[in-house]
């Protein structure tokens, strides 16, 4: 388990075969962070599937509108929504996409961002300073790893529960 420096900008995801722990940097993205936090406290991202599952590039998730397995669930329409909050504007940064991190998935319109993010598998510097990237993951990798593949995935994967660690 990683040492945890800052529960209230740390996101505990509960997977299938084990905990992720997320660091977020909220002094590089403030406004990602924010929403990531608002949505987990409400339980918005708790039973959202990953819905689009690149093996060698990233793991998607985050769609609390469509992705839920447990409501009104459709594989098709999963990735197509977002939450009822206003979209994000973009926190581009120097911060590379590198194995780990956390990205802002969006639309072609840099400030598109919603509710939907990406874990990236492995180092992906062409998504640099066109992808908000606000968090790490700093415990777990080896879960995310495990994510089933697929376009979207026949069976897909979920997040079990998304919170913040402050109120875990």
């Amino acid at each position: 388990m990683a040492e945890i420096k800052d529960p209230e900008n740390t996101l505990l995801i509960e997977l299938k075969g084990g905990t992720v722990t997320v660091e977020l940097l909220p002094d590089i993205a403030p406004q990602h962070c924010a929403r990531i936090k608002e949505l987990a406290r409400a339980g918005s991202y708790d039973n959202v599937v990953f819905h689009r599952v690149i093996d060698g590039f990233m793991a998607q998730t985050g769609d609390v509108a469509n992705g839920n397995a447990e409501k009104d669930f459709n594989i098709r329409r999963a990735g197509t929504g977002a939450s009822d909050l206003p979209d994000v504007p973009a926190e581009f940064s120097g911060i590379p996409h590198d194995r780990g991190t956390i990205g802002a998935a969006r639309s072609s319109n840099p400030n598109s961002a919603n509710s939907q993010f990406f874990i990236n598998f492995a180092d992906n510097h062409f998504l640099n300073r066109q992808y908000t990237v606000y968090g790490r993951v700093i415990a777990g990798m080896e879960h995310v790893d495990a994510i089933t593949r697929g376009e979207p995935p026949a069976s897909p994967d979920r997040m079990i529960s998304v919170k913040v660690a402050a109120d875990a």
